[in-house]
């Protein structure tokens, strides 16, 4: 099987190179002891070895690695946006443990940096760098999942405050946040993609109770959120008054945008890697039939990493991830349900035996347990289908 990690990175900026050499030499230097034992352990969703991918970021943090492009006065080192690339590639590539706080990091940070006041960026965005807040995003309800513009819960002006009531749900990590940023409706009367705003919401309140979900596979990293006369500032609103569904799009962008499926991209290079080695243990690569699911799996990985080029691309460009970032979606989600079935074919009547998931057959198992709801959440296939047809193919509603 050809070698996954050929995928190097190629630069021909004299500063960036210098760059590249000084962080694989910090790599090299502190990815030991526990964090290379467990390398590539986490991912945007998904809660393991919470611990120890916490103590990693705050060392990145001390160390002045995370938000390379962010200004200085907000933490970062006002790098340029091909370092911040560079970085996550090389991260992504050394299999480092995967930081808990994307969140704030990879989704509300750019979103603040873009859309949110001087006041805001001055008092959120150095306490994202240095891995002190925390952050839980508030967009999905019970009844306004894909259908995100239907959302009902509700923020009412009060003097200095707003009043928010309302439910959400699949909160990623919304146990551990100290903040959360709501989508709400502010104003009823108007069109549904109008009158919702987005606003800054301090978790530790009376009126906010977090109830963690436990999944398929044991994890515990989504939850359910309610809002009971929950209070926050007038002036903690993202972009204008009931301008939000402009600012939420473009959060979404960033949540399937090129950095953020870098993590992925390490994570499912490491699965076809284990995928080979468990046939190889149990001899179903003796299967020309598994064999031949098997070679499929890594010739579409390939093309996945393909598309993730076309993100990055884009992003250094000066473009903002369009359309196009439903078209990785849909292929990483899909593809990766495949793999968790082909898994499970490769484990045949050992796969309905639970293993311990620190083995290498308990880990073939949680690929195809947490695989299933990668074709909903970050935005369903049916969305991003139609997301495709309509702005990439000019197809009618």
């Amino acid at each position: 099987m050809p070698d996954l990690d050929a995928n190097a990175v190629r630069t021909h900026d004299p500063g960036d190179a210098g760059f590249v050499d000084e962080l694989r030499g910090w790599l090299a230097d502190h990815l030991v002891g526990d964090f290379a034992k467990h390398k590539g352990v986490g991912g945007i969703a998904d809660d393991s070895y919470w611990e120890l991918r916490l103590e990693w970021e705050r060392l990145l943090a001390r160390h002045r690695w995370l938000n390379i492009s962010w200004p200085l006065e907000y933490g970062g080192r006002g790098g340029t946006v091909q370092q911040e690339l560079l970085f996550h590639i090389e991260h992504a590539r050394a299999e480092a443990p995967y930081w808990v706080g994307s969140q704030g990091r990879d989704l509300l940070g750019p979103t603040l940096l873009q859309f949110g006041s001087d006041a805001q960026r001055a008092r959120f965005l150095p306490a994202i760098t240095a891995a002190e807040e925390f952050w839980g995003q508030g967009f999905s309800e019970p009844g306004a999942g894909s259908d995100l513009a239907g959302l009902a819960t509700r923020a009412e002006a009060d003097g200095d405050a707003w009043v928010i009531n309302g439910e959400k749900i699949w909160m990623t990590f919304g146990d551990h946040a100290d903040w959360l940023y709501v989508l709400c409706r502010t104003d009823p009367a108007a069109p549904r993609h109008r009158g919702i705003s987005m606003l800054l919401v301090p978790r530790h309140q009376d009126g906010v109770e977090v109830r963690p979900i436990t999944n398929i596979a044991g994890g515990r990293e989504f939850c359910e959120v309610f809002f009971t006369d929950a209070r926050t500032a007038r002036e903690l609103v993202v972009g204008e008054v009931n301008g939000g569904w402009k600012v939420v799009m473009a959060t979404l962008g960033n949540e399937r945008g090129g950095s953020t499926v870098l993590p992925f991209l390490a994570s499912f290079r490491r699965q076809v890697r284990q995928l080979v080695e468990y046939a190889r243990q149990v001899g179903a690569d003796q299967d020309p039939v598994l064999r031949a699911r098997i070679i499929k799996a890594w010739e579409d990985f390939r093309v996945l990493q393909l598309h993730s080029d076309r993100l990055l691309g884009a992003v250094l460009s000066g473009r903002h991830p369009g359309p196009e970032s439903s078209l990785t979606k849909l292929f990483w989600a899909t593809w990766h349900r495949d793999l968790g079935e082909l898994v499970m074919d490769v484990m045949g009547r050992d796969g309905l035996v639970w293993h311990d998931p620190s083995d290498l057959a308990g880990e073939q198992q949680r690929i195809f347990l947490n695989s299933r709801a990668e074709t909903i959440y970050g935005g369903t296939v049916e969305i991003q289908r139609n997301i495709i047809a309509e702005r990439v193919l000019g197809l009618p509603r």
